[in-house]
């Protein structure tokens, strides 16, 4: 460390917006996530936004805070539910205290718009599109180096299709 002039890594610092290591408690490992749409949020709160506004800044500041995090690990169902509850009652609320009744279940506004949601994202449904995305690009680019990695560490046959878990494998494997 001396020689590099690095410090040594916390366990819950962060590398590009991503816990470098991800320990036991995965919900600590991921509450930045949850803060940082939090603060967002509640920025917006006193503004008086039509429902399109509310929409769209929804779908273009909130949902997108843990979208990078959930293309390389499998975020908790809590915290993707945390996120979600967090979303509808900024979505049914219009001022700072007041609480408005929710009309419709966030699972019915997650649908598509042509059957009369909203087209929102249901964040754990999401998180495995984006982990699936991930194991199309180690089935389709094999002379990548991530699948050059992946394929040397977890699946030495070059199946991926065949690859078991394993016990010592990281926590973004797991996810794919």
């Amino acid at each position: 460390m001396n020689l590099w002039g690095t410090s040594q890594v916390q366990q819950y610092e962060k590398y590009l917006g991503l816990p470098p290591m991800v320990g036991r408690s995965k919900t600590n490992a991921f509450v930045e996530i949850k803060h940082k749409g939090c603060l967002k949020v509640q920025r917006w709160k006193g503004n008086m936004f039509s429902q399109g506004g509310n929409e769209v800044l929804l779908k273009a500041v909130a949902l997108p805070i843990p979208s990078y995090a959930m293309s390389c690990f499998k975020l908790p169902s809590n915290l993707c539910s945390e996120l979600e509850s967090m979303m509808a009652r900024f979505w049914w609320v219009q001022k700072h205290e007041e609480r408005k009744v929710h009309w419709v279940s966030w699972k019915k506004m997650c649908q598509s718009k042509s059957v009369g949601g909203m087209s929102f994202k249901e964040l754990d449904t999401f998180n495995m599109a984006l982990l699936a995305k991930q194991a199309w690009r180690l089935l389709q680019n094999e002379e990548s180096l991530f699948h050059k990695i992946f394929c040397a560490r977890y699946f030495h046959n070059g199946n991926l299709l065949k690859a078991s878990l394993g016990g010592n494998s990281s926590y973004a494997w797991r996810g794919i």
